[in-house]
């Protein structure tokens, strides 16, 4: 890999992250677009870890709060357990456990079939859909202040979804959102602050089968000059994706992804990609 697509996959990564419209679809579509060799799983994986600190740097100040009451709530200050911030630490945890589960139990398919061009033009046309249809149905009228134990399960469970390629993390998590009543922004901040533990297991799973002799068809020098810049772009979307949902609908992430997963079933199909 060059450093140019290194450039621009990184790129990709960052911005596809948090935007509801699927980073490993992207960078499974994008060098197929262009040509280039398919990246990998763990390629995906490791420049994970550049968004990963984006979302980490981007909400440092909500989870220095939610990681100080949740340990007072422990033992030292069992008062606090009623708090949002000690109750959003539980969240995350639980949030985590089924796309945990999920992630081990189908590493195989997650790194072979499951990039399948077809697969990933499928699911960015049904999450489109799903995403359409949450936009209709979602109350939008509830706040972060206001999610509970329900609202963690089914958006968790909805983040396991994003391990098919196409589905997207944020996609998957801001639709349960909304189908839960959740605010648009309320639904984003509430699917990024949950992806965090998943986002770094994946990444640190992924480094450690690069450098313990894993296969690895990136050079080093490739995959940090992708995470640095999936790094920057990321956090640039996430406050792009914030401040945009405010006052706008998610519909045209909604057109793009049907239009997209269109052409790439259609291109898959008369081989013109592959």
């Amino acid at each position: 890999m060059s450093w140019l697509q290194a450039i621009v996959l990184g790129i990709v990564q960052g911005l596809t992250e948090f935007l509801p419209i699927s980073s490993t679809g992207h960078l499974r579509i994008v060098p197929a677009f262009l040509g280039w060799d398919d990246p990998g799983a763990f390629f995906t994986a490791v420049t994970q870890l550049g968004t990963m600190a984006a979302v980490v740097i981007y909400f440092r100040d909500d989870l220095a709060r939610i990681v100080k009451v949740w340990t007072l709530s422990l033992w030292r200050q069992p008062a606090l357990r009623r708090d949002l911030n000690a109750r959003m630490g539980w969240y995350i945890i639980l949030a985590t456990i089924p796309i945990s589960i999920f992630g081990l139990a189908f590493r195989d398919q997650i790194e072979t079939g499951a990039r399948s061009l077809y697969l990933i033009g499928a699911m960015l046309i049904v999450l489109g859909i799903v995403l359409w249809i949450s936009e209709k149905v979602g109350s939008m009228t509830r706040g972060v202040d206001q999610v509970g134990m329900r609202d963690a399960i089914w958006v968790g469970l909805a983040q396991a979804l994003a391990l098919i390629p196409g589905v997207s993390r944020s996609g998957s998590t801001i639709t349960a959102g909304l189908f839960l009543g959740l605010q648009r922004d309320a639904a984003a901040r509430f699917s990024f602050l949950l992806s965090i533990p998943a986002v770094v297991l994946s990444g640190l799973f992924g480094l450690t089968e690069i450098f313990t002799g894993g296969e690895r068809e990136v050079g080093i020098d490739a995959i940090i000059l992708a995470t640095v810049f999936a790094f920057i772009s990321g956090y640039l979307a996430i406050a792009f994706l914030l401040r945009y949902l405010v006052s706008h609908s998610t519909l045209i992430f909604v057109i793009y992804r049907i239009g997209l997963g269109a052409i790439v079933i259609g291109l898959a199909g008369t081989g013109v990609i592959s």
